[in-house]
């Protein structure tokens, strides 16, 4: 086997230890002996293919964005409508949180080190995920221009995940989590008709 085609397994060997670990146990217990020795190597072996465990960490989280998007995609494809688009794309988000709420969380918690920039393919994928969520609304509002749209498709994407994060962590200020679903359903279609009024207001 090439060295080439050895490193890639043994890349795809740690990704897939420290995602098992993280699903089983958060992100906040993940060790790189851990992942070593449910991968099979040598610790110094995954210094040989990361930089150092964020790094690990980052890899983990592109392949969950990848899967999110992918879960959010299929949710809103068959929407009759952008707005029913807007809210399905809120449901497939609420759906993966509750599937992978370790994996999903880390998405949010991990921090890379001090000075230590995040990749900008990572930051690249993360905005990928913002443009699902974008371009129904630029159905709704051809108006807006690309920074204003973009801003509200961030407010969009943090007000549905401020429900799930309160719903789901079942925290006592927050809906409930039986209770989350429908209140997807009211905040997004009330942003929407908030932006129709705000933009007609503005007209």
């Amino acid at each position: 086997m090439a060295t080439t085609e050895r490193r890639a397994k043994l890349k795809e060997r740690l990704i897939e230890a420290a995602t098992d670990r993280i699903r089983a146990d958060g992100l906040s217990s993940l060790r790189a002996r851990d992942i070593t020795t449910d991968a099979g190597c040598s610790l110094g072996a995954l210094y040989n293919v990361f930089a150092d465990i964020d790094d690990v960490v980052v890899h983990v989280n592109s392949q969950t964005l990848q899967h999110l998007r992918g879960v959010v995609h299929k949710a809103g494809h068959d929407a009759s409508s952008p707005r029913e688009q807007l809210v399905a794309l809120a449901i497939g988000y609420l759906h993966f949180a509750r599937s992978e709420p370790a994996l999903w969380m880390s998405l949010f918690e991990h921090r890379m080190p001090a000075g230590v920039p995040v990749p900008q393919w990572h930051l690249d994928e993360h905005a990928a995920l913002l443009e699902q969520i974008a371009e129904p609304l630029a159905a709704l509002h051809p108006e807006l221009e690309q920074a204003h749209l973009l801003r509200r498709a961030r407010t969009l994407f943090s007000a549905v995940h401020g429900v799930v994060l309160m719903g789901l962590g079942d925290w006592f200020v927050g809906p409930g989590a039986s209770a989350v679903e429908d209140e997807l359903r009211l905040i997004v279609n009330a942003m929407i008709s908030g932006l129709a009024a705000d933009s007609t207001m503005r007209a």
